[in-house]
């Protein structure tokens, strides 16, 4: 059943065994599991069906350094299916060492292993729409796939692992009528939580207080609560629970909101590879379920301990879109019509720098001189990605020069001054808006520097071509849209010890027998990967783990 908030008269506080706050992907993932399980699910979410302004101005707060980090607001989405409504659908899984103690990264390893992910994997590919669980190409294809780079020898890198592409799946849009029919599960719109109240000795979470933006206001009770909310959300509701416990809930150790991570991300140099154009390939594949498939080099394990880096992967990629010496046609289209393209993706195909008329007009005439490639193109992103229900993923041009840049996506270190916390701003409700001051390590920095020579090297030992940048101007590049896109982790990091960590094994708040965070707040480290289908695999495990203690 899905109801409004507007729509219920003043009525005694709503009652559930299992009450769950946020209905996007780890919310919506887990009320899907709940289904059939006996208990009485509510599931509560702060927006409607649609993006609505007064809603989404809720999640508004500050920055410390605007350079570094967008508004809070910028990648969120207060509304049924949370940021599965605006992803980009990567999906891969974490890997075995991101859950290891690493003397080299600090503040590293999860009281869990990636053994005891395996069993929610393959369903959380399911729920995702990423296809089978399958992210080595050996795996995926039974037919012989092409190499990013023919000859490529994979002794430092892999080139085999795999990212696989969601349509991207709306999950309100996919799973919203199974969630209507279900008999034990009751979603809530409109039902913004503001408060948690914990009981008098500070064991247990009593009620949560709901409001709208039409003046309601009621209480839901229930036996176990699940903050679904995303990675800074769930950070200020925790630190915004005050009544009882004067530092937040969970917040005994100033823990909650600390670790805070992204991921470093950028594009750099230029790499010409040797011989003909098709020996490279590095767009997609398509398996055999429809799904888009894609390689990347990826650092291997053995490679990441002896150099004592973290965890990295890179793509061949275009040139920089915006200087139009690159002379190719679809890049300056895409140039011309940036306004059009979303923020998210506008950022990396553009950047931030100034462009000239001089280069304006130089766009004009690379697309002028090449309009039937041009033309193809725009037919090809609107039939494939916009019309399409599986979207082509991104933007991929061969380049008839063998001439590429390297995109690369890098794991950032836990660091306990990054961090999220209340500021003195209050939103509608009178609730504290968040302050983010998200900072990057000097070994974040060393990651991508050693892992990026590493790659140079390997292209000119194997003489595959060549691989220049500009070492100097790393840093810069590397933080040149500061933390990537909306991947919010490790605001509520888990762990077996209070001290360092906000949550358990089982995600549950240390010392609160009732309360549960689900989603990447919960993530000790970062990884390489996109977060949602961990986030997604992470709450299968806790929805099994409430079928069992709910009872």
């Amino acid at each position: 059943m899905i109801i409004d908030s507007y729509d219920l008269p003043e009525t005694a506080p709503l009652q559930a065994d299992v009450c769950i706050v946020g209905a996007g992907a780890a919310g919506i993932s887990m009320a899907l599991q709940l289904i059939g399980s006996g208990l009485d699910v509510l599931v509560l979410e702060a927006g409607g069906r649609t993006a609505e302004p007064d809603s989404q101005a809720l999640y508004a707060g500050s920055v410390a350094d605007e350079r570094l980090h967008s508004p809070p607001e910028r990648y969120r989405q207060r509304r049924f299916g949370g940021t599965t409504t605006i992803w980009g659908g990567r999906c891969m899984p974490l890997d075995a060492i991101d859950f290891e103690v690493r003397d080299y990264v600090p503040h590293s390893g999860w009281p869990i292993t990636r053994a005891a992910m395996m069993p929610y994997y393959a369903e959380a590919n399911r729920l995702c729409e990423a296809g089978a669980f399958a992210y080595t190409a050996e795996e995926a294809f039974d037919r012989p796939t092409r190499p990013i780079i023919e000859g490529f020898e994979e002794s430092i890198f892999s080139a085999n692992t795999l990212e696989r592409f969601s349509c991207p799946t709306d999950f309100a849009t996919r799973y919203g009528r199974k969630l209507e029919t279900a008999r034990n599960v009751r979603v809530l719109l409109h039902a913004n939580a503001t408060a948690l109240h914990v009981n008098g000795d500070g064991t247990a979470i009593d009620a949560v207080t709901v409001r709208n933006l039409r003046g309601g206001r009621f209480a839901v009770r229930s036996a176990h609560y699940v903050l679904a909310t995303g990675g800074l959300e769930a950070a200020r509701l925790l630190l915004a629970s005050r009544d009882v416990l004067p530092n937040g809930i969970g917040n005994g150790h100033d823990v909650v909101g600390r670790y805070y991570m992204c991921h470093i991300a950028g594009t750099v140099g230029a790499i010409a590879i040797d011989g003909p154009p098709a020996a490279v390939w590095h767009g997609y594949e398509i398996a055999d379920d429809g799904t888009y498939c894609r390689r990347r080099f990826a650092l291997r394990e053995s490679v990441q301990r002896a150099q004592k880096i973290g965890n990295f992967i890179a793509r061949l990629h275009h040139p920089r879109i915006t200087d139009p010496r690159h002379r190719n046609g679809i890049l300056s289209l895409l140039f011309l019509a940036k306004m059009f393209i979303p923020y998210e993706y506008r950022i990396r195909l553009h950047g931030s720098e100034p462009t000239t008329a001089a280069m304006w007009l130089q766009h004009v005439v690379n697309v002028a001189l090449g309009p039937a490639d041009a033309a193809r193109f725009a037919w090809h992103m609107l039939r494939d990605r916009k019309l399409a229900e599986r979207k082509f993923p991104s933007v991929i041009i061969q380049s008839k020069a063998n001439l590429y840049s390297l995109d690369f996506h890098a794991e950032q270190q836990p660091n306990p001054a990054s961090r999220v916390s209340l500021s003195a701003d209050a939103d509608a409700f009178g609730m504290p808006r968040l302050h983010v001051d998200w900072r990057y390590t000097a070994g974040d920095v060393d990651t991508v520097r050693r892992a990026i020579a590493l790659l140079a090297q390997e292209i000119r030992r194997q003489r595959l071509g060549a691989f220049d940048y500009d070492d100097a101007a790393l840093e810069a590049e590397m933080t040149r849209y500061g933390a990537y896109g909306g991947h919010h982790i490790g605001t509520a990091r888990m762990g077996s010890d209070p001290h360092s960590s906000v949550v358990d094994t089982e995600c549950r708040i240390h010392g609160l027998r009732n309360l549960y965070v689900a989603g990447a707040a919960v993530f000790p480290t970062s990884s390489q990967a996109n977060p949602t289908l961990t986030v997604v695999a992470l709450a299968l495990r806790l929805a099994a783990h409430l079928r069992t203690v709910a009872q």
